[in-house]
């Protein structure tokens, strides 16, 4: 497996994924940066970038430009592992499962409340400071179906105790799939 995908909700855990794979020598490629790449391009808030992309260019947008830069990078680092962070919909799973082999993903799970405190700790741009807009932000990522791509994925790990539990149950999947 050269490539594989992470998912999970806003503050769900997914950069503890990134701090680990990055130890085990992975390259990260966040479908988030893509979209805040596009939204700085635009001129436009992030989330409104989101949803325009797809009505625009369609459901694949984000994942057709994330191929692009990882068969871009493999060009250059081609034994590396890619890890693509942010997976939100059936239709991105389907477009990697297309272009790259072995294709599998990790989702990490934390209940709202523990997500919503994480977000206003790292109060990114993104991020909102009130539960109002925190929980329209995860009705907007359900209704691109990421709740279908976390309840599909290969391995699930739940990320609601002390970070380095998270941590160490975020190595064991890495040695199981890279022994």
């Amino acid at each position: 497996m050269k490539v594989m995908g992470i998912s999970g909700l806003p503050g769900s855990g997914k950069s503890l994924v990134d701090e680990v794979a990055i130890e085990k020598g992975a390259i990260i490629v966040s479908m988030g940066d893509i979209i805040r790449e596009e939204a700085k391009k635009r001129n436009e808030p992030t989330k409104e970038t989101a949803v325009n992309l797809r009505k625009e260019f369609g459901n694949n947008i984000v994942s057709e430009l994330t191929i692009k830069k990882i068969k871009k990078l493999q060009e250059e680092q081609p034994d590396k592992l890619y890890i693509i962070e942010g997976i939100r919909s059936p239709h991105e799973v389907n477009m990697f499962k297309e272009n790259f082999d072995d294709f599998i993903i990790l989702s990490i799970f934390a209940n709202p409340t523990l997500r919503f405190e994480r977000l206003k700790i790292r109060n990114r741009e993104d991020d909102s400071q009130d539960y109002e807009g925190f929980h329209k932000r995860d009705v907007t990522e359900l209704g691109f179906g990421i709740g279908d791509v976390v309840a599909l994925s290969d391995k699930l790990i739940i990320n609601e105790s002390d970070l380095e539990s998270c941590r160490d149950q975020i190595r064991e999947f890495f040695e199981e799939i890279q022994p």
